[in-house]
C-alpha cells in the first residue's frame, strides 16, 4: 500500500490562503488505513477550515483515488459545487488524478506521500519497495536492497555495518546481512557471489505508461 503522512496544518493553510470556498476528496483505500483520507479526516480538516473562514462547499471519498473512471465520477459533484480550490486527503498520484478532473480548479494534497510498505501490524508500515523498474528480489532472497539497505547499495555491505547491524541507523539489521542469511536458508547462497549493476535511470523515460493495450 502507499504509505502517507498528514502535511502540517499550516502548510495546507498556506496553500488555500486565497480561497474562500474549498471542496475536499478523501480516498477509502491506502489514506483510509494510513489516517490521512478517510471520513474522520474530512471531518477534522472540514472543522479547520471553517474555523478559519473557510467554507466547504462539498467533500466525497472516492474508493481509489488513483483510478480515474471512478474519480471522474465522483469529481462531478465536487465539480457542481464551483469551489475555488480542491483539497485531496490521498497519495501523490491520486492528487495528479483528481487534478485531471477537476476543470481549471486548483488542486492541492493534504499529505505527503512517503513510499510503499507492507503493514507490519494496525498503525505500522515498513517500506519495502522503491519502485526502481529493475527488480531484483529474485537474486537478493527477497529482500531489496535498495530499500532495505541505508546506501542502496547493490553488491554486498559496505565496510561500517558492524555485528550485523547498519551503521546508518544502528537501530536496523544491515540489509546485506540479511539476504546472505536468507539466501543461506534458501539453498542459494551461490547468488551472493553474483555482480548486479549499479542502479540507473538510463532504462527509463519519465513519466512511464505501462499498457496491456500495446504501445501507445
Amino acid at each position: 500500500m502507499i504509505i502517507t503522512q498528514k502535511k502540517p496544518i499550516e502548510e495546507v493553510m498556506a496553500m488555500v490562503a486565497g480561497a474562500k470556498t474549498v471542496a475536499l476528496v478523501g480516498c477509502n483505500s491506502c489514506a483510509t488505513a494510513c489516517q490521512t483520507g478517510g471520513q474522520p479526516q474530512i471531518d477534522e480538516l472540514t472543522k479547520v477550515l471553517e474555523a478559519a473562514g473557510k467554507k466547504v462547499v462539498a467533500t466525497t471519498i472516492c474508493d481509489y483515488c488513483c483510478m480515474n473512471l471512478g474519480v471522474k465520477s465522483k469529481m462531478k459533484a465536487i465539480n457542481a459545487a464551483n469551489p475555488d480550490c480542491v483539497i485531496c486527503m490521498s497519495c501523490g498520484d491520486g492528487v495528479q488524478c483528481v487534478t485531471k478532473n477537476a476543470g481549471n480548479k486548483p488542486v492541492y494534497p493534504s499529505n505527503n506521500t512517503m513510499y510503499l510498505g507492507e503493514a507490519v501490524k494496525f498503525g505500522v508500515w515498513e517500506e519495502s519497495c522503491r519502485f526502481c523498474g529493475d527488480c531484483v528480489l529474485g537474486k537478493t532472497g527477497g529482500i531489496c536492497p535498495i530499500t532495505q539497505c541505508a546506501k542502496s547499495l547493490m553488491n554486498g555491505p559496505c565496510g561500517g555495518q558492524k555485528n550485523g547491524k547498519c551503521e546508518v541507523d544502528p537501530e536496523n539489521p544491515c540489509a546485506w546481512i540479511k539476504i546472505y542469511e536468507r539466501l543461506q536458508a534458501c539453498g542459494e547462497v551461490e547468488k551472493i557471489a553474483e555482480i548486479r549493476d549499479a542502479k540507473g535511470y538510463g532504462k527509463f523515460a519519465y513519466p512511464r505508461t505501462i499498457s496491456l493495450r500495446g504501445k501507445k
